[in-house]
């Protein structure tokens, strides 16, 4: 982890059947030195109880408390159709959010390739970047590069996550987008890379 520019790491996850609270995935702080640190949270549904927002910002605070916690993803697979009611969950979150702190967003390929403008415009407004998957479960999504042209439609700050040891092969308008912020690699555990 200190060599890498941004580390993500999966706090909790607020799941299907209890939306009162986050189970915690990871009950330590980080301690170790990183360049960018993000709390991130799993989400099965959006509709947060009051002491649900409570334990993402309390943990938020302790990470945050010699002040290197750059902000708080929230991954949750919203349907392209559905992308403005997400919108509108992720822009309380970030009106509910300390000032200092950034947000984030795993997306679906989809999203760009296939959201209306209104629905993008949405997300730009509530988030400080999203960070793109191009896998599902441990494998990478084959028509990935079709769908990646189309990044260009986010008008934001963006990364592409990579599962690792997923097939891959840049598509070459990456490095040419001003708004391409580099990669993000979902490692997988032990046993996985072992049935590969």
């Amino acid at each position: 982890m200190a060599q890498a520019e941004a580390v993500y790491l999966l706090w909790g996850e607020l799941q299907r059947g209890d939306p009162t609270r986050i189970v915690a995935m990871r009950r330590t702080v980080p301690t170790a030195r990183t360049g960018e640190l993000w709390l991130v949270v799993r989400a099965d549904r959006l509709d947060w109880s009051e002491a649900a927002y409570g334990q993402l910002f309390d943990a938020a605070r302790s990470w945050d408390r010699d002040g290197r916690l750059t902000g708080v993803q929230i991954d949750f697979d919203s349907s392209t159709g559905e992308l403005r009611n997400y919108a509108a969950f992720l822009a309380d979150i970030r009106n509910r959010l300390p000032r200092n702190l950034k947000l984030s967003a795993t997306g679906l390929m989809d999203w760009p390739a296939n959201a209306s403008e209104a629905d993008l415009a949405a997300m730009r407004g509530a988030l400080d970047e999203i960070v793109i998957q191009t896998y599902a479960g441990t494998t990478t999504i084959p028509e990935y590069p079709r769908y990646l042209a189309a990044a260009k439609r986010l008008r934001m700050p963006y990364r592409v996550a990579v599962v690792e040891d997923g097939e891959w092969a840049a598509p070459e308008h990456l490095a040419s987008d001003p708004d391409f912020r580099g990669y993000v690699v979902f490692l997988l555990a032990e046993r996985f890379r072992r049935d590969r």
